[in-house]
């Protein structure tokens, strides 16, 4: 069974740091697109930050130039360091990987979430 498994997150006062860390466990074989996501409260789940197998990397362009993400493949792990934190970017923050794991094939994961809280 795979999972993915979030760490990171928390209450920050605006122009702070965070860091969110997300880990993939279970039988695979291969990761494809690793990335976070975000949902804030009555709006639409968004594409924060995605980096796949080959090294490509997309960022959502509220984000530009504060946020970095990062992989590590031979840990299957994905970083978001989220600099210059502004109230907007409070948030739910999902972990989203596209895997391949034995018996299973390639499928779409989600982590459980982490509350990611900036105040003015």
């Amino acid at each position: 069974q795979v999972q993915l498994v979030e760490s990171g997150g928390g209450l920050v006062q605006a122009g702070g740091s965070l860091r969110l860390s997300c880990a993939a466990s279970g039988s695979i074989f291969s990761i494809n697109a690793m990335g976070w996501y975000r949902q804030a409260p009555g709006k639409q789940r968004e594409l924060v930050a995605e980096t796949t197998s080959g090294g490509r990397i997309t960022y959502v362009d509220s984000v530009k130039g504060r946020f970095t993400i990062s992989r590590d493949n031979a840990k299957n792990t994905v970083v978001l360091q989220m600099n210059s934190l502004k109230p907007e970017d409070t948030a739910v923050y999902y972990c989203n990987a596209d895997i391949s794991a034995r018996e299973i094939g390639f499928n779409n994961y989600w982590g459980q979430g982490t509350q990611v809280t900036v105040s003015s």
